[in-house]
């Protein structure tokens, strides 16, 4: 099977890759199945990538009180805004993985607003939103209704910084046309 273009931009990998590049890649491998085409679009250029990478670890997978199901349920929310193709196949099969509730991915994906989450959730959810949408607009009664729902202002950070991210990642994705990989599609349904 021919591997599949992460964007329609040309823009070649560094080829060799790195060791350390390349040693991260197998393990993407092994533990996914995939190297994802985010990284693969990022390896043109390998200090772009060790800063996408670092970031997208420490935002996603580091210390927070926020869980990995809820840091991934922002992600699809602001993607689901942003209409980001690749966010959404990617992180919607991530909900569907870490929940084991493939209604609730693709609600989330359609509109966050019908989904089956508890009151928190729901309003860490309508603060990523809003912060997508106009963050011009954010306020003090934004960060108290957090506070309200049980989230501390460690939490309040995180969550904007992931909701932020993608934002930025999705105008990424969009303005390069990148693809999500064809196995994410089916993943966890």
């Amino acid at each position: 099977m021919a591997e599949e273009m992460p964007t329609t931009l040309d823009l070649p990998m560094v080829d060799p890759l790195p060791p350390q590049t390349q040693k991260y890649f197998d393990i993407c491998q092994d533990k996914l199945g995939m190297v994802p085409n985010v990284l693969r679009a990022y390896a043109f250029d390998i200090d772009k990538l060790n800063t996408f990478t670092a970031l997208y670890n420490d935002l996603m997978l580091g210390d927070s009180t926020l869980s990995k199901l809820e840091r991934e349920m922002i992600a699809v929310v602001v993607s689901a805004v942003n209409r980001c193709f690749y966010c959404l196949t990617a992180h919607g099969a991530a909900v569907r993985e870490l929940s084991g509730d493939p209604i609730l991915g693709e609600t989330l994906v359609m509109n966050y607003r019908v989904a089956k989450v508890e009151p928190k959730v729901r309003a860490m959810l309508d603060f990523a939103v809003k912060l997508t949408e106009s963050p011009e607009r954010i306020e003090d009664a934004d960060r108290e209704a957090l506070r309200t729902a049980g989230f501390t202002d460690r939490d309040i950070w995180d969550i904007a910084s992931v909701a932020a991210f993608f934002n930025m990642t999705n105008r990424v994705a969009s303005a390069s046309d990148m693809r999500p990989n064809g196995p994410y599609h089916a993943q966890n349904r």
